[in-house]
Parts: C-alpha cells; structure tokens; sequence
C-alpha cells in the first residue's frame, strides 16, 4: 500500500516545517569527493557543482524493485523513475545515516532496515554531478510516499527492469538506469 504525506525538517524551536530545498546548504566536492566549500542546493544544480548522494534499491521478498517517480516540481529529472530513495548528503552526515533518512522521509520506512552498502559511482552528467553511495535493502511495505518528492511509486520485477534499461523512453532517470547495470553485472540484483 502507498500513501503520500508531507516531509518535514525541524524548525529552530523543534517544530516540524516544510523543507525549501532550493536553499539547502550542501557540501561542494572535488573529483576525489573532498569537501572543498559548500553552497546553497540551488546554486550547486545550476553551476554543475560536484556534490553526494545516497541512492536506494528497495527490494520486496519477492525480488521487485520499487521505484518512485519523481515529483513534476523537482529541478533535476521531474516526473522521471528514479531509485526506490535518493537524497542529497547533509554537511557532516554519512551516507548511511542520509540513505536511513532518505528512506524514512520519501517512502516513510521508520523501521530499522539492514543497508547493504554496494558501490559509489563518481559523479557525472548521468548522476547530477553527485558521488553516489549505493544501498540495497529488503521492504515489503507499506509506503508513505512525500508528495513532494514523489509523485507515484511501483513495484518492478528484474524482467521488467531490464526491459526499462534498455528503452530509452521508458522515463528513468540515468541515475537509474546505470545502477541497475551496475547491480546486474554483479550477478545479484535483488538479493
């Protein structure tokens, strides 16, 4: 089952306030992912400035992958299939601890989940010029999808998102597109 719901970031006084993205300070990397400054997210996107990202891969027991289609308001890739969860890195935060939040505010997973750490993929134009942590985990549900965010999301078997690799009209985004091969040529996608 998938709901949507607000996200929300707590204010100066603990109260939960809707987050403006566009003014979100991130870390700005070098090619070896150094921190070398930090700028506003909105800034970053429109200069191509190097920065993180944690990307996760939801799979069910039965080996789907959920994928979210991103929101049409987004500035990178609106309305596109993405990563079942994806999140820029905070100044100071992990990986890890940006995937758990990024899960937790997109599809709204609070539970512990185990975070299979897979591979980092530079950046590039295909990642948003972000250094991209890679993540596997299992859920079977439910989801609360950010409306925000996240427009839609679905449940993909591995036959299907083969087929939605190769069909460069099948709406995924890049990012998308080449973790799923990066996933196949380990031999492993959903386990």
């Amino acid at each position: 089952m998938v709901k949507n719901r607000p996200v929300y970031s707590r204010g100066a006084q603990g109260r939960r306030v809707l987050k403006n993205t566009s003014e979100e300070l991130l870390e700005v990397v070098d090619e070896r992912n150094r921190v070398v400054g930090r700028e506003r997210r909105g800034v970053i996107h429109a200069r191509g400035l190097m920065h993180r990202s944690a990307q996760v891969f939801v799979f069910n027991a039965r080996g789907e992958l959920f994928l979210q289609k991103r929101s049409a308001k987004k500035d990178e890739f609106p309305g596109l299939w993405d990563s079942s969860a994806a999140g820029h890195v905070d100044p100071g935060e992990s990986y890890e601890d940006c995937a758990r939040r990024e899960l937790e505010e997109e599809l709204g997973i609070c539970e512990a989940v185990e975070l299979e750490p897979l591979f980092q993929i530079p950046a590039s134009a295909d990642t948003g010029f972000e250094h991209c942590s890679v993540f596997r985990c299992r859920h079977d549900g439910p989801m609360t999808l950010q409306p925000h965010e996240v427009d839609d999301g679905r449940w993909v078997a591995p036959a299907e998102m083969d087929r939605l690799v190769e069909d460069e009209k099948s709406g995924l985004t890049p990012a998308a597109r080449r973790i799923w091969r990066l996933l196949k040529s380990s031999g492993n996608p959903g386990t």
